[in-house]
């Protein structure tokens, strides 16, 4: 860069800057500026034309008035002006101007490249690299379909400076990263590769940035790069602070460049070639062994440095995983930083040995760590320290040592931070989990969890342990008698009633011999928390209630009564009061064995993978450190019974088939548009029963998401047999949804929805014949005693003998009209439902 002469200092921009900083308040800097910008502004629009200094010099004012935060809307053509001069200072000052002012939909952008072409062509390298310097500060797509193809030529030439190369190399680095579809390397390719050999440091610091970036999008075409960059390293590494003084950092020789290369070589996998990984395993030795040699400078620069290139190094030797001697130094390296008085490098070498642990070479290594990591876990002061130690607890976990991790977590626990308990829970249940041998141990372990960190216990957790109760008789028994020893605590968390409720409902019987715990103490003990939980916990003890009378027929009356009372039966919550009510009916009115059938026991879950494990890899997202998996447990030997997504549902506990809606879920999905429209499908075929629930689908058709019919290839299958009406209404004694009547000609269905006294339902009239239905009518109405309790809210379809006419009904096409009844008084008697033909 050219020297600036004495006589280039610009006094006016001098007087305005002391001027500005001389105001005493924001209204004189203000009315200073308007000043200023009214004097640039006719000095710009007069007629006598501006020298280059002139116009250098107020381009600078209005470049200083803007970096004050006022806006700028003139000027920009004298700043392009600027780009057309001989001088340095100018050509300079219009760069500058048009790098931080001229946005990429500017007009002046053509006027602009074309300036850029002629200084990327004048080969004058101060022009050059201004002009480079303004592609990479702009890098709109339109200089990138103008430069791109230029930029490569001159990084390439054998005549271009080297601190036209560096420029040229971040250049185009800036454009690939902005538009990387018109960078296109071709035919550079392995000319860019080779500036890895070039002689001038500068030149390859500045290229390696650009040949990574590029690897990591296009590895095969950039492989040479491997065998030049362990080369580079090697030279470096092996070389006294002394041999490369102007890129030598506090006696670390070029820790910026090592860094690079370093991180380069993590784009691909060891080399093939044997004399290449011996010499970048030579180099990775080496690192290892600089690491241990007494610092050469107190200064912190020097052990940032040194560390920086040892950290790549680690890196580097994780992402091979297969040098065991490697690795084992590696996690000794970073054992020593562990205790180290600086909290960053403690911080870097809890992440690395996260990593490590992962590893069959260097696991062993990492656990012999695990008293210093629980004494990081206990000690540390920044909780960023201490949620990497949980990492690494968590990492090195196997089955010797899995009770003592558990322990000092769940220790921990208890006094943990608040932004990593959730994290911790879900942690240590999938630890217990996994490692479980003694499956007393599990449960005691995770009914400890929900005791200590209740509130941060999500469903999958609690879950997941009734899942592995149910599917392993072992421990049912434990199971009853330690969850009821544990609502026994006056201060009882809601998820231990949820755990409570169930497990008592499902094996309450394998304790009912103790007098201590009895059937009528079991039902005192739930029934204590009921008034302190939430709705759908009550609605779980309500199915445990009725699971007591079939386990327990002494205790039938006393549940009764509680069902019975007005808080149950009236309660303002329609999904209480209709399990109340539901209930009650049943145990009134159903003989034992009918009783014992609808409440058996709860079936085996089917094994599946575990959803808290799902659950932590979403909490951890993407970049976070690797969590094992629960299949490993499998092949040690420790596969666990259950599974599951599926969560015990508080409805199936009462009955498989009685299952009712939560009155804040939209089950239907008609909190959207309804559903108005027709699909076709196959003449001649039979329609499906888009609302049952299980069952094989009709061979000849096929429904959609919205529960409309879509075409199919006929079938040559006879038809099957119709139901009878009665057969079909009587699934809705625990249905909402199902088909209401069926014939060879027409199909009628529903789709209802119930929140307190509000209903919605979806009438389909589906056409299962081959030809249409002219003049369509349907009529829905309610007996006359009726009508004083239903209230229709939306006249859309009225049940009070309202007919709705459409012109025709195409083959194998359904309506679907919608009806939004209001009920007034309790209903007594049942509803009417007749269907003709």
């Amino acid at each position: 860069m050219p020297a600036v002469s004495k006589g280039d200092g610009m006094r006016g921009l001098a007087v305005f800057i002391s001027d500005i900083r001389n105001c005493k308040s924001k209204e004189a800097e203000i009315k200073r500026i308007n000043k200023e910008l009214a004097n640039i502004r006719s000095k710009f629009k007069g007629d006598k034309a501006l020298d280059g200094y002139s116009k250098k010099k107020y381009v600078c004012k209005l470049l200083f008035i803007f970096l004050l935060g006022h806006d700028i809307d003139f000027g920009h053509m004298e700043a392009v002006n600027l780009l057309s001069s001989n001088k340095y200072t100018e050509k300079q000052i219009g760069y500058l101007f048009i790098s931080v002012l001229v946005n990429s939909n500017s007009e002046l952008i053509r006027l602009i490249n074309n300036a850029i072409k002629n200084d990327l062509s004048s080969r004058n390298p101060t022009f050059m690299c201004l002009a480079l310097h303004c592609i990479a500060n702009v890098g709109s797509r339109e200089m990138a379909e103008a430069f791109a193809s230029e930029i490569p030529r001159i990084l390439v030439a054998g005549d271009t400076m080297d601190s036209v190369k560096q420029s040229a190399a971040l250049c185009l680095l800036r454009l690939y990263k902005t538009s990387p579809d018109l960078v296109l390397m071709g035919e550079w390719t392995s000319r860019v590769v080779h500036l890895l050999n070039d002689q001038h440091m500068g030149v390859v610091t500045a290229a390696i940035s650009l040949i990574t970036c590029l690897s990591q999008k296009n590895p095969d075409e950039f492989k040479t790069c491997v065998s030049l960059a362990v080369s580079r390293l090697s030279r470096i590494v092996s070389s006294a602070s002394t041999d490369l003084q102007d890129y030598t950092y506090y006696f670390v020789p070029a820790p910026w460049l090592s860094c690079k290369l370093l991180r380069l070589l993590q784009c691909y996998p060891p080399p093939e070639d044997g004399a290449v990984k011996g010499r970048l395993v030579e180099c990775l030795e080496t690192i290892l062994n600089k690491a241990q040699e007494p610092p050469k400078s107190k200064k912190v620069q020097h052990s940032n440095a040194k560390n920086a290139i040892l950290f790549e190094a680690i890196s580097l030797i994780i992402h091979y995983d297969s040098e065991p001697n490697l690795l084992v130094r590696a996690c000794n390296q970073l054992g020593q930083f562990l205790q180290h008085r600086e909290t960053n490098l403690r911080y870097l070498a809890l992440e690395s040995m996260c990593t490590l642990a992962s590893s069959e070479f260097s696991h062993e290594a990492v656990k012999t760590h695990i008293e210093t990591v629980i004494n990081a876990l206990k000690t540390e002061r920044d909780v960023s320290v201490r949620q990497r130690a949980a990492d690494l607890l968590y990492a090195m976990c196997d089955r010797s040592n899995a009770k003592q991790i558990v322990a000092e977590m769940l220790s921990y626990l208890e006094t943990a931070d608040y932004s990593i308990r959730e994290e911790m829970v879900l942690k240590v249940a999938i630890l217990a989990e996994k490692y479980a041998v003694d499956y007393s141990w599990y449960v005691d372990t995770i009914l400890n969890l929900i005791r200590i960190a209740g509130d941060y216990v999500s469903e999958e957790v609690w879950y997941r342990v009734i899942q592995i109760v149910i599917n392993r008789d072992d421990v049912q028994g434990y199971a009853a008698k330690t969850v009821f020893e544990a609502l026994q605590a006056p201060a009882c968390h809601e998820n231990m009633v949820k755990v409570g409720g169930y497990i008592l409902g499902e094996f309450g019987n394998l304790i009912a011999g103790d007098p201590r715990s009895s059937p009528l103490v079991q039902f005192n003990l739930l029934h204590s928390k009921f008034h302190l939980c939430s709705v759908p916990t009550r609605a779980l003890l309500l199915s445990a209630y009725i699971k007591f009378i079939n386990l327990f027929p002494e205790t039938k009356a006393t549940i009764q009564e509680v069902l019975r009372c007005d808080s149950q039966i009236r309660n303002s919550d329609v999904e209480l009061q209709q399990r109340a009510v539901e209930y009650l009916k049943l145990s009134s009115i159903a003989s034992t064995d009918v009783l014992a059938t609808v409440l058996e026991e709860m079936p085996p879950f089917p094994e599946r993978e575990s959803s808290i494990l799902a659950k932590l890899k979403k909490k951890k997202g993407p970049g976070a450190v690797s969590v094992p998996d629960l299949e490993d447990s499998k092949r040690e030997g420790g596969e666990l019974n259950g599974g599951g997504e599926r969560g015990p549902d508080t409805t199936a506990m009462a009955s498989s088939n009685a299952s009712t809606p939560s009155p804040s879920a939209d089950l239907l999905g008609i909190r959207s548009a309804a559903p108005v429209g027709a699909a076709p499908a196959s003449a001649g075929s039979l329609l499906v029963d888009v609302f049952s629930e299980a069952g094989p689908a009709a061979p000849s058709a096929a429904v959609n998401d919205d529960g409309f019919l879509s075409s199919a290839p006929p079938s040559e299958d006879p038809a099957p047999p119709l139901p009878e009406a009665d057969d079909l209404l009587n699934k809705f004694v625990c249905k909402n949804n199902g088909v209401l009547f069926e014939n060879q000609l027409l199909q009628i269905g529903i789709k209802s929805e119930y929140r307190q006294n509000l209903g919605r339902m979806y009438l389909f009239y589906g056409n299962k014949t081959s030809v249409q239905f002219a003049s369509f009518t349907t009529t829905t109405s309610c007996p006359g005693e009726l009508q004083s309790h239903i209230l229709f809210v939306h006249h859309v379809v009225s049940l009070c003998s309202q007919t709705i006419h459409f012109r025709q009904l195409g083959t194998s096409l359904q309506l679907c009209p919608l009806i939004v009844p209001r009920c007034q008084p309790p209903l007594q008697p049942p509803l009417p439902c007749v269907f003709s033909p």
